[in-house]
């Protein structure tokens, strides 16, 4: 994904999440729901920002751009793809299968995620 470290491939997750994917998130609801400090999302925004990511002005809220969208999407949806399987087919707890989609989710390859997409849909399991 475009060079972009795990933290930010988070971050992007964490806006969209936060803002459904179509309106700002909050420093400060970004920071809790990552459990780091504002400035820490301060200057993860203004990577972003340099990125094109996201459209980061002072005091306001943090909306995603285009590719920021396409990008926290796509992680969004391994992350929940991968969370079924590991929950539903494999029995794992959610709040560990949770955390271990996580770090999958930055390494899995869009090939293995459609497999598990399909495999998923033909057992008639939908997507948490």
């Amino acid at each position: 994904m475009s060079n972009l470290t795990f933290s930010m491939e988070n971050y992007l997750e964490a806006v969209y999440e936060l803002s459904a994917g179509n309106t700002g998130a909050r420093v400060s609801d970004i920071a809790a729901r990552m459990n780091v400090s504002k400035a820490s999302v301060n200057s993860a925004m203004n990577a972003l920002h340099q990125r094109g990511l996201v459209e980061n002005e002072k005091y306001r809220e943090i909306y995603l751009t285009e590719e920021g969208l396409r990008i926290a999407r796509l992680t969004a949806q391994k992350h929940h793809i991968l969370q079924t399987l590991l929950h539903r087919v494999m029995g794992v707890d959610n709040e560990q299968a949770s955390e271990d989609a996580c770090a999958i989710e930055h390494v899995i390859s869009d090939e293995s995620t459609e497999k598990i997409l399909a495999f998923l849909e033909e057992r008639g399991l939908s997507i948490l």
